[in-house]
């Protein structure tokens, strides 16, 4: 997919004025917006308000350096001109005020980043909002971020695996609150006054990619695991592990509305047990890895019969094998191990599918040595992609209590819970026949410890996990 979009309008190179986007990170107007957007974090509440009126006139202060920033920069931003437009007079709104509660939604409405998925576009984005598995507070957060669109993932979305909303993100710079593991822009964390249509979710692949790399590396090498020439290859590529990552993640989102599902994949403002969580976002991770196999086999047999791919195939046929490790690797070496225990859905999901893989003998823990059968891996992957999937299938015919029972079941039946489970042991009658409130409440924090593969993993890559907070793509 392309995007026409105009130039920047000439700006008069000086001192003190940005001249070009691919250097606006270091201009002086950046700076200062990036400096007064940070001072003014701790005079704001948690709801994004300044609720000290002593504290009034500083903010003012900085609203006035920040909005002079962004219209200084905007000229750069020529596809974002609407939303650049709107975000001075929500935050004039907002000062005027008297710095109550936030509302950026006449903004928000103006940015459309989806509109613009052309590779290396940039974009300058200042909200008041949270940053997802980063600050939950809802303060004014500045970034530049520079689009990744490779032109295979571009075929693939205009073909099979359409997903308008998606939007894959490179972090250019940012203020504190992506200073965390946060790896995501989701707009439905903006301040505003009322919740309208979603139209856009973001991902930052290259954190993502980052992180891989830097903790997939060490864990490989602790375990002792000869890594495919490929896999390795990604490893000691910052650029080829984001294109993986933003192929993985198109197909992952697009994944949550599709297939033999229960009512509400999301399970949006529901309270239900955190392992239906797990299986929700593993079963996108997996069909994610099945269809990566079905794109390369596809391919394989193309070539083995002779055919000569054309490059933008044969570049999806590469990346396609990328996603499979990708997947694995992400899955079975970090996500165990990043966060606390307390309902780790993801962390669950990573040991679900390790634990699947050493049942089925694909992967060995032998010798103080890791091996793989890697001629193995697809197949007994797609087969806990086809439990999941009979599973959701099954459960459109049962109450939703049915439902996590089953899914505990599935779940049970290849990681040990705790020894202290009451649903190992079996809910009592008397829950089972009460609300569904009562069943979440039995769910321990810590359903699932660990087993001792992890722990002991834990305790060598915990420095390595810990160094990956707010990484960037240089530092990987």
């Amino acid at each position: 997919m392309s995007v026409s979009v105009d130039p920047p309008r000439p700006v008069a190179p000086d001192a003190t004025h940005p001249s070009d986007v691919r250097t606006v990170e270091s201009s002086a107007a950046w700076l200062r917006l990036k400096e007064a957007a940070t001072a003014l974090q701790p005079l704001q509440a948690k709801d994004g308000s300044v609720p000290d009126h002593e504290d009034h006139a500083a903010a003012h202060g900085l609203v006035q350096r920040i909005v002079a920033s962004i219209e200084e920069l905007a000229p750069l931003f020529p596809h974002d001109a609407a939303y650049l437009q709107a975000l001075p007079r929500d935050f004039a709104r907002w000062a005027d005020g008297g710095f109550g509660v936030p509302d950026f939604f006449d903004s928000l409405l103006e940015f459309q980043p989806q509109q613009h998925r052309v590779d290396g576009i940039r974009h300058l984005i200042v909200f008041p909002m949270y940053t997802q598995n980063g600050s939950p507070d809802r303060h004014v957060e500045a970034l530049l971020a520079e689009v990744i669109w490779p032109d295979f993932v571009a075929a693939l979305e205009a073909g099979d695996y359409g997903n308008a909303l998606f939007v894959s993100l490179r972090l250019i710079d940012f203020t504190p609150g992506y200073d965390t593991n946060a790896a995501v822009l989701f707009p439905e964390t903006v301040a505003m006054r009322e919740i309208p249509r979603f139209t856009w979710g973001a991902i930052f692949q290259d954190r993502e990619a980052a992180r891989y790399r830097r903790v997939v590396a060490a864990a490989a090498d602790i375990t002792h695991l000869t890594m495919p020439a490929e896999a390795a290859a990604m490893l000691e590529d910052q650029a080829l592990a984001e294109r993986t990552f933003v192929m993985w993640d198109l197909i992952h989102d697009r994944t949550h509305m599709r297939g033999d599902l229960p009512f509400d994949p999301f399970m949006i403002k529901q309270r239900m047990p955190f392992f239906l969580y797990t299986l929700e976002e593993l079963r996108c991770d997996l069909t994610a890895f099945r269809e990566a196999v079905a794109i390369q086999r596809t391919l394989d047999a193309r070539v083995s019969a002779g055919e000569e791919l054309t490059p933008l195939e044969a570049d999806t046929r590469r990346h396609a094998g990328l996603v499979q490790h990708a997947i694995l690797f992400d899955r079975i070496f970090r996500f165990p191990i990043t966060g606390s225990r307390v309902r780790n859905y993801d962390g669950l999901g990573g040991q679900l599918l390790f634990a699947w893989l050493h049942r089925k003998h694909v992967l060995e823990w032998r010798d103080v040595e890791l091996s793989v059968r890697w001629d193995q891996v697809a197949d007994a992957v797609v087969e806990l992609s086809d439990a999941i999937n009979a599973l959701y299938w099954e459960s459109i015919d049962r109450p939703k209590t049915v439902h996590w029972l089953k899914a505990y079941e599935l779940i049970s039946s290849v990681i040990a819970p705790h020894p202290a489970s009451t649903w190992a042991a079996g809910l009592p009658r008397e829950v089972l026949a009460g609300p569904p409130k009562g069943y979440t409440d039995l769910v321990m924090d810590d359903e699932f410890p660990l087993s001792m593969f992890f722990e002991a993993l834990n305790r060598k890559m915990g420095p390595v996990i810990a160094s990956t907070t707010g990484i960037r793509a240089s530092a990987a």
